[in-house]
């Protein structure tokens, strides 16, 4: 029975002329799917519906081929040629009861053409916003602003007769035209589209202005809008310009979608920001407008979005990340199950996968992008007939994910665990600065595990060949996890490096509490989360950190979950000095020996008194490899995760839950699944 403290979050909500059943908002955002694979967008999207989220938004779909960013995976919405997968979206959305909303946009400088062919487009002449490509934008001309007013038009007439219920004017993350016009950054123009503020907004009233006139009274128009921008030098703040925007216009559109500038903050990573942390900046539209006001935060817990409301700071919790890692969410608090609810935990693997142009992948959520392709449901697994003895060796993420999947067939689980804890090396990791919400993957399987009669744990249980041979399985599941290396080996450098093995210690060693003298010199060859995090965790307990890199920058896949600004401003912060571009030589007890990783030229030596070699991990297989050795038990034994193939926590969870699938007999061997393939004419 749901807990009447969260009434408030089913109630309707008028938006114009349509009404929205509940409070929760979908809101737009990438899927990795591009036009290319309409059956797999279609299908994530259903599965939010059915989950109970009252609106389902499309991520912004580009109105014409001048605004094509087409090495990215974004939506199309060009002519009728699209159409027919957008019908079909919006019909299965709404045989759930949602309503449906498209993001209308052009991009502006931060499109590409290099498919199309056509001149970037912006307000003014300059180099468009990717730096590393030598694109420089058209300024517009009146003809080409009328076309841009046209095409919003047009894009408006299909997306009704695609069956939308809402149409969004795109003002958001630096990635629209009409704010290009908005900010002075940007528009140098000198006629009545640039200049004063009045001209500068013009193209922004003219497009919302146009929307309205296309809707008719008949769909709702919303506008998502940054509320504030972060990047230095923009007048469009909370206390700037962006307020003067939404006060000029707060009466026009149906709904205020927003958020803030640029995306690294507008999907801020757990390490970095709290639940609910914008709404220091967003939480005055609502005293400027009647009109209802969405907005994100990462909400997972239904307090706080009880809270947003009750305050008056939004009318409708918006989400993208939660609605990932939970597409089944609303209604779990429906139900008064909110200790079921998947929570995010903020790790950006949904935005590294749209920046790589792949299908979403979630480190909660291993169904995600699977729901059209291989038929995974997030909440239904199927039954079957009869039930086997599974056991699973190794409590860490793949583990647990595995055997809550076996459990919840119907088969009986055993999971034997050496360590007095269950978790593996999320429960490590969680310890460390800024990575406390991880510890949410072990809690919520755990949690699960615990809740069902087919499932046994058992800490501080070692096991052996002759322990597997008693336990007499239908099938072992090994999933004995990975450690840290300490001799240099890594991703730049397939070979040790002179000293490290004799000295190095390893994140291991610093996650099991070995003590660590100052200064510390971490060497990071891995190039994600672990090195910095590390120089973080030790620095702030005041010791001298120096993080070399043999990589031009610091922590480089950074750069796709978005963190690596914030990162670097840490590092700063807490007086780590930085050496990127610099390839380890030798350790030679007391200083670490350097050149150029671009010339190879020596550079003066690092001085420390500890090593930390963060570079690659060495699979713990030797209970794998010695069953697989014994030629009656190696046809039901399995490895999965680290132990297989050391990776990032979202792969194993999905090695976890795949393993299962296939012992359930709901993936074939193969591996194979449905592919997405275009018509040949």
């Amino acid at each position: 029975m749901r807990d009447p403290r969260y009434d408030i979050l089913f109630e309707p909500v008028k938006i114009g002329p349509i009404t929205a059943p509940n409070r929760f908002f979908s809101a737009p955002h990438a899927t990795g799917h591009s036009p290319l694979m309409p059956n797999g967008s279609i299908g994530l999207r259903e599965m939010k519906a059915e989950g109970g989220w009252g609106t389902v938004c499309m991520q912004l779909a580009e109105i014409d081929p001048s605004s094509d960013i087409s090495n990215l995976p974004m939506e199309k919405f060009w002519d009728e040629t699209d159409v027919k997968s957008h019908a079909l979206m919006v019909e299965r959305v709404k045989a759930h009861g949602a309503i449906t909303a498209i993001e209308l946009g052009h991009t502006g400088i931060r499109a590409r053409n290099f498919d199309t062919g056509t001149p970037v487009l912006g307000p003014s002449s300059l180099r468009i916003l990717k730096p590393s490509l030598p694109i420089q934008s058209k300024a517009m001309d009146k003809d080409d602003i009328r076309a841009v007013r046209q095409s919003h038009r047009d894009a408006v007439k299909r997306a009704k007769r695609a069956g939308y219920d809402m149409v969004y004017v795109y003002v958001a993350h630096d990635a629209s035209i009409a704010w290009h016009f908005m900010n002075p950054m940007y528009n140098r123009r000198s006629d009545e589209y640039g200049g004063s503020f009045q001209n500068r907004i013009r193209l922004f009233r003219e497009i919302l202005e146009d929307t309205m006139d296309e809707a008719a009274g008949e769909i709702a128009v919303a506008v998502r809008i940054a509320a504030h921008d972060f990047r230095a030098g923009s007048p469009m703040t909370y206390d700037g310009e962006a307020r003067d925007v939404i006060a000029e216009l707060a009466e026009v559109p149906d709904l205020w979608d927003v958020n803030v500038a640029g995306w690294p903050r507008d999907s801020g990573t757990s390490r970095f920001d709290q639940e609910g942390a914008q709404e220091k900046y967003t939480a005055y539209v609502k005293e400027l407008t009647s009109k209802p006001v969405v907005g994100v935060g990462r909400f997972t817990s239904p307090d706080a979005m009880v809270s947003q409301i009750k305050r008056g700071v939004m009318d409708l919790i918006g989400a993208a990340r939660p609605s990932i890692a939970d597409p089944f969410l609303p209604n779990k608090i429906r139900d008064g199950r909110v200790e079921d609810i998947r929570e995010c935990i903020g790790c950006n693997i949904c935005v590294a996968a749209d920046a790589y142009s792949v299908p979403l992948m979630c480190t909660q959520n291993p169904t995600i992008s699977q729901e059209w392709r291989r038929g995974w449901h997030p909440e239904k697994t199927p039954q079957v007939d009869c039930a086997k003895n599974m056991l699973v060796v190794g409590s860490g993420p793949a583990g647990l994910e595995c055997a809550l999947t076996l459990a919840r067939a119907g088969h009986t689980v055993t999971v034997a665990e050496k360590n007095s804890e269950f978790g593996g090396r999320v429960l490590r990791e969680s310890k460390l600065l800024g990575l406390s919400a991880w510890s949410r993957v072990v809690d919520y399987r755990l949690y699960q595990l615990r809740q069902l009669p087919n499932a046994s744990l058992f800490a501080e249980s070692t096991i052996t060949v002759d322990d597997v041979a008693d336990f007499n399985a239908d099938h072992v599941v090994v999933a004995t996890g990975a450690s840290w290396r300490n001799d240099g080996l890594g991703s730049t450098s397939y070979a040790p490096i002179t000293g490290f093995a004799e000295h190095a210690l390893t994140p291991d060693d610093v996650m099991d509490g070995v003590e660590v003298n100052g200064p510390v010199v971490i060497y990071d060859d891995d190039h994600y989360y672990m090195g910095n995090v590390l120089a973080a965790h030790l620095a702030s307990r005041g010791i001298e950190v120096h993080l070399v890199c043999p990589l031009p920058v610091i922590a480089d896949w950074m750069g796709y979950t978005l963190e690596q600004p914030r990162m670097l401003e840490q590092m700063v912060d807490l007086g780590v000095q930085m050496y990127p571009n610099s390839t380890a030589t030798a350790w030679t007890g007391k200083s670490l020996k350097i050149t150029r990783s671009d010339t190879g030229h020596e550079m003066p030596h690092i001085n420390g008194s500890t090593l930390v070699n963060v570079s690659a991990r060495e699979p713990s297989d030797a209970l794998l490899l010695a069953l697989k050795a014994i030629e009656p038990m190696a046809a039901k034994v399995a490895g999965i995760g680290d132990c297989l193939a050391p990776n990032i926590i979202q792969a194993a969870v999905f090695s976890g839950h795949a393993q299962a699938r296939q012992l359930i007999g709901d993936m074939p061997e193969s591996r194979l699944y449905k592919r997405e393939t275009p018509v040949l004419f």
